[in-house]
């Protein structure tokens, strides 16, 4: 199963050692949220605010990998796979909250599929283990069905698109661009449930070695400050556009196209941030979030003890801008 392929790979990656290089590493990948930092990269604005860093652009999956093998200071990945990524051994501490996904998650279903209702005793490809997984559970809990009411197949998530399309699934489960992939693939398709019904299942996060982080709090300050710069240039009327166009060039798309991937993630500003930092059960807090994930991570044997969610949690430097 992938998950296990996952857990094997990063298991794999570790060498047991924190990369301490200079300039501070990033490895950042194509979801919204922190291909948002190209804006800041863009702009030279961390060498104007002090801080020596550089930013390496991967594939996801393999953004973890390079953390866990210690190539990298931080990481940008979900505060799911935080979990799982410390599971292995490589434990991180999240500084900084981008965004939540609102709606770029997404549950796909063929023509005729109307809810989710409508899958009943049908076949669903999701990646089992991994985030759109755990929004199929939701949305089926929220319409009063169980995961036995249908039939899992495990795809990996850059194929469900040609699962979609081979016509052998009823819906898929995906995050942008695989969904957006999924839903032109297939004519008359149409999301039936998305991460915007259920916001703060999945953050997206800035994680940091824990090493790192104590040797070079001052250089990650300055850090999290350049992102609130982004922030305040992405949310500003007279500069949004620039910034899209920027994010946008990153991953080879027009400003129009990725224009509606940008609406399906809520990058959160610096007040909004440091209240989803603040401990508590729900999913409006970060501490709730990983409760829930972490059971998913648990039940669905990702991993197999609980982990101390609390830990991975570090609000001080967000807190003290």
């Amino acid at each position: 199963m992938m998950k296990k392929t996952l857990m094997g790979l990063l298991a794999a990656a570790l060498c047991g050692g924190v990369a301490q290089a200079e300039p501070l590493k990033i490895g950042y990948s194509d979801w919204p949220g922190w291909v948002a930092w190209e804006v800041a990269i863009q702009k030279g604005w961390f060498k104007e605010a002090g801080v020596d860093v550089q930013f390496e652009w991967f594939e996801y999956v393999p953004s973890m990998e390079a953390f866990a093998a210690g190539k990298l200071d931080a990481v940008c990945m979900t505060n799911g796979d935080a979990l799982v990524t410390g599971a292995t051994g490589a434990p991180s501490k999240t500084i900084l909250i981008n965004d939540f996904s609102n709606g770029n998650d997404m549950i796909v279903g063929q023509p005729g599929i109307e809810k989710l209702q409508d899958l009943k005793g049908k076949k669903v490809g999701v990646e089992v283990g991994f985030v759109d997984h755990l929004l199929l559970l939701k949305g089926l809990q929220a319409v009063g069905m169980k995961e036995s009411d249908v039939e899992l197949v495990n795809v990996p998530t850059g194929e469900t698109p040609k699962a979609l399309a081979s016509g052998d699934v009823a819906a898929i489960g995906a995050w942008q661009p695989n969904s957006g992939q999924a839903l032109k693939a297939v004519p008359g398709s149409k999301p039936i449930y998305t991460s915007k019904d259920v916001p703060g299942l999945i953050y997206d996060v800035l994680a940091v070695s824990p090493a790192s982080l104590s040797a070079h709090p001052e250089e990650w300050k300055k850090i999290a400050q350049v992102w609130y710069k982004v922030v305040d240039y992405f949310y500003d009327p007279a500069t949004h556009d620039d910034a899209v166009k920027i994010m946008a060039s990153r991953v080879n798309l027009s400003p129009e196209e990725y224009a509606k991937f940008v609406s399906g993630t809520k990058i959160l500003k610096l007040d909004e941030a440091k209240k989803v930092f603040k401990k508590g059960e729900g999913l409006d807090s970060v501490y709730g979030s990983n409760v829930v994930v972490d059971e998913f991570n648990v039940s669905n044997k990702v991993y197999d003890k609980p982990q101390p969610t609390a830990d991975y949690i570090a609000p001080a430097i967000t807190d003290s801008l």
